[in-house]
């Protein structure tokens, strides 16, 4: 996940963005875009008398400590120094930065990443020459030439693809299969830097209990949940790259899901078991419960999504994951992300607590993130953790597992699962993969398999993710490797054996 991405997401302010296109001929004063983004700051936003100004076209705003001056956070969260002394910036400069064109307009976003006017994308470019390799049959390993470094930019989509223009124009016929894709990347990599305001992050809140989400696929499903109109396909590729992760979980365990055991829907006799447990707790009766001692009723504890591997994942706006929350308006929700790299991109957050005996894994617990979920990052491997008994015992009602591609067949990162998918199993908890292609998903069934035994049911067959990211994304390590996140996904669980008895 870029750091663009979540920063771009984090700075969206719906109060902003409709104060802004009410009033567009003077500037506003409302409350900074660092208290729009943690439910935790808007809480404590009636405490505080700090007001900013902000333009017609606001940008992500800077926190200043001493003489270094870097970003917000991805939680949008100030420190101390900033929120006691917000007069650290002179005010005109404030003003003049957040009132600053853009600096690619919506029709100039096409640039050759060489000649990019974005530093951070020339950086890409550099980096894709020195690891890129050239797809020319010549240096293939039955070719006649050496291997060689990408060198030459196509001119129709501005990336680095090919050692020459010569190799390039006899190649063309193979490259016309993903070129415009290469170009679509290139134009929606520069629209994430332009500077625009990106009122396709603005997020609907919480749903009706009366109104239905139509999960059918992402126009009925954002027009459902009354989300601010996208009209615009680049807006629709950037929004959906974000919301694919939690929209995915939600779109299998919902009881609205589009996935059933109809010819076609995918999910097996197997799945529907599995998941009409998590639905019952999910989708709980009416109770009639009220808020005064006569209305107490037992409630059930949250369902655990663990989130193995976490990695872009965890970093993501909280705001994105509360989506999860929204959709289900009388479940309680508890993410657990667990991975060595969980923490990546959240530097802020460091140091990590000191692991002590409440706290033995030193996870960083977020409990305010909304009324009805909690999230917990823990810098480890599953394995680890589970041959403690930390979160014992696991309940098919309560608990699911998610592994966000995890390259579980990949030769290159098999062996780290190779000890944690026979643990999962013994949970006889569903668990829910995500996959770059239908190969990916195969070869990682298949490992399941071999390693396994066989020992587990599918409970959901390997095809399209109907919630999966619109944009395609680049490899720069091979920029003839392109793909969308959560493309596919599928389902699995620990084989279960019923016990009989039979009169002998």
């Amino acid at each position: 996940m870029e750091p663009s991405v979540r920063l771009a997401a984090s700075s969206a302010c719906r109060t902003c963005l409709r104060s802004s296109t009410a009033h567009t001929s003077r500037p506003l004063m409302t409350k900074a875009f660092s208290k729009s983004t943690s439910p935790r700051s808007l809480r404590n936003d009636s405490s505080s008398s700090n007001r900013f100004i902000h333009s017609k076209r606001p940008t992500p705003p800077t926190q200043t400590k001493g003489n270094v001056s870097r970003s917000l956070s991805l939680f949008g969260q100030q420190s101390k120094v900033d929120e006691e002394n917000p007069v650290g910036q002179d005010p005109a400069a404030i003003y003049e930065n957040r009132s600053r064109p853009p600096i690619l307009r919506p029709d100039d976003l096409f640039h050759s990443f060489t000649n990019s006017p974005i530093p951070e994308i020339r950086r890409r470019a550099a980096f894709i020459r020195q690891h890129g390799r050239c797809p020319h049959p010549d240096h293939s390993p039955t070719g006649s030439g050496a291997p060689a470094h990408v060198d030459f930019e196509c001119p129709d989509c501005g990336i680095p693809v090919y050692c020459s223009d010569q190799h390039w124009a006899e190649d063309y016929e193979a490259h016309l299969q993903i070129c415009d894709t290469l170009r679509q990347i290139n134009e929606d990599d520069h629209d994430l830097r332009s500077g625009r305001f990106f009122p396709e992050f603005e997020y609907a809140g919480p749903q009706m209990e009366e109104a239905a989400v139509n999960m059918t696929n992402w126009d009925t499903f954002l027009y459902t949940r009354q989300f601010e109109a996208i009209n615009d396909d680049r807006n629709m590729r950037q929004v959906t790259r974000l919301l694919t992760y939690p929209i995915t979980i939600g779109s299998i365990i919902h009881e609205l899901s589009p996935y059933n055991i109809r010819k076609g829907g995918r999910l097996t006799h197997e799945g529907l078991k599995s998941l009409s447990a998590l639905r019952y707790t999910l989708h709980p009766p009416m109770s009639g419960g009220g808020e005064d001692i006569k209305g107490l009723r037992p409630e059930a504890p949250p369902v655990r999504i663990f989130i193995l591997g976490a990695r872009a994942e965890s970093s993501l706006p909280r705001n994105v994951w509360v989506q999860l929350a929204h959709i289900f308006p009388r479940g309680k929700f508890h993410l657990i992300f667990i991975g060595p790299e969980s923490m990546a991109n959240r530097d802020d957050e460091f140091p990590l607590p000191p692991r002590t005996s409440s706290n033995p894994f030193g996870a960083i617990v977020e409990d305010r993130v909304w009324p009805t979920m909690k999230i917990s990052t823990i810098v480890d491997y599953y394995h680890t953790i589970h041959k403690t008994g930390q979160f014992y015992p696991y309940d098919p009602y309560f608990d699911c597992f998610v592994m966000f591609h995890p390259g579980l067949g990949h030769p290159a990162s098999s062996h780290e699962w190779a000890e944690t998918v026979p643990l999962l199993l013994e949970t006889k908890a569903p668990i829910i993969v995500t996959g770059y292609t239908q190969y990916d998903m195969d070869r990682d069934i298949e490992w399941v398999r071999k390693t396994c035994s066989g020992e587990f049911d599918l409970l959901m067959e390997p095809g399209e993710n109907t919630f999966r990211s619109l944009r395609w994304d680049l490899n720069d390590l091979d920029p003839q490797d392109i793909s969308c996140g959560n493309w596919g996904v599928w389902a699995f669980r620990g084989k279960r054996y019923e016990a009989t008895t039979k009169n002998v």
